[in-house]
């Protein structure tokens, strides 16, 4: 048995491991995401090839109102602000909620588990990854026309409201093997939202700020929220119809054999 093989099989012996899709090191065009200005106005973010280095281990399904219950139990996590349970996502929680998870759920597992970054989820989401709803080009004279043709864009994808989480499945699988990708839970990622000035070449970012009080949220399309904010249509959406719910799904980075096998013995 290989070593990844007998990592696994540890892994998973102890707190029920969520189920993994193990995805090969890539690379794709990717929209960087943000906000860019260029000249002073807003423009369409720049496009990178963006790297997936080494295999990416992603949750295939989102996590369960069941399996952060548990973390409430233990007094690790606050209550989601949504009522749910059994094999539905997990919805009402926030950034920091997310975070809350990856920390318990690490402590329980041996693992360390975390949020994908924008790159990772895009990556892991394939055909059914959509970025910002773009404007076009920004008019100095007159703001009001890019952020109306932003909406004339996102009601042109002919998105509804869909309150009511679903079952995990509901949504189906996308080609990289991940359940209910886009559906209507929006995933929480580790990306901060950024706030760039862009070169005339509309390439090169001249200078940049990160704010990480707001990260990237994936979903029907790319948006941004605050850290706190659990219920998208509360508020904090930068563009279009808010989120329908919000939760998350992790990536596991790596497994410390020694931690995992003193969690499977009993030992603290």
């Amino acid at each position: 048995m290989g070593a990844t093989s007998v990592l696994d099989r540890l892994a998973g012996s102890l707190v029920a491991d969520p189920e993994l899709v193990t995805l090969a090191p890539g690379s794709f065009d990717h929209p960087q995401p943000g906000e860019f200005l260029g000249e002073g106005h807003p423009v369409a973010a720049p496009r990178i090839l963006a790297k997936v280095i080494g295999p990416l281990k992603i949750m295939k399904y989102q996590v369960s109102a069941s399996e952060y219950g548990r973390c409430v139990t233990a007094g690790s996590c606050k209550a989601a602000d949504t009522p749910g349970s059994g094999n539905f996502p997990v919805t009402g929680v926030s950034h920091i909620d997310a975070e809350a998870y990856t920390i318990w759920l690490s402590a329980q597992t041996g693992a360390t588990w975390r949020l994908p970054t924008d790159a990772e989820w895009a990556y892991a989401a394939g055909e059914r990854f959509r970025s910002d709803i773009e404007g076009g080009a920004g008019d100095p004279d007159n703001p009001a026309r890019r952020w109306l043709a932003q909406y004339r864009t996102e009601a042109s994808l002919g998105r509804k409201s869909d309150p009511e989480p679903r079952a995990q499945g509901a949504f189906g699988i996308n080609s990289k093997g991940l359940a209910d990708v886009a559906g209507n839970v929006w995933e929480w990622t580790s990306t901060c939202y950024v706030h760039a000035a862009i070169a005339a070449n509309g390439i090169s970012i001249v200078s940049s700020i990160d704010n990480c009080g707001v990260h990237v949220v994936e979903g029907f399309h790319r948006t941004y929220m605050s850290n706190f904010i659990r219920d998208g249509k509360s508020g904090g959406c930068a563009v279009g119809t808010p989120p329908d719910n919000l939760g998350f799904r992790l990536v596991r980075e790596r497994l410390n054999v020694v931690r995992a096998a003193l969690r499977h013995l009993g030992f603290s």
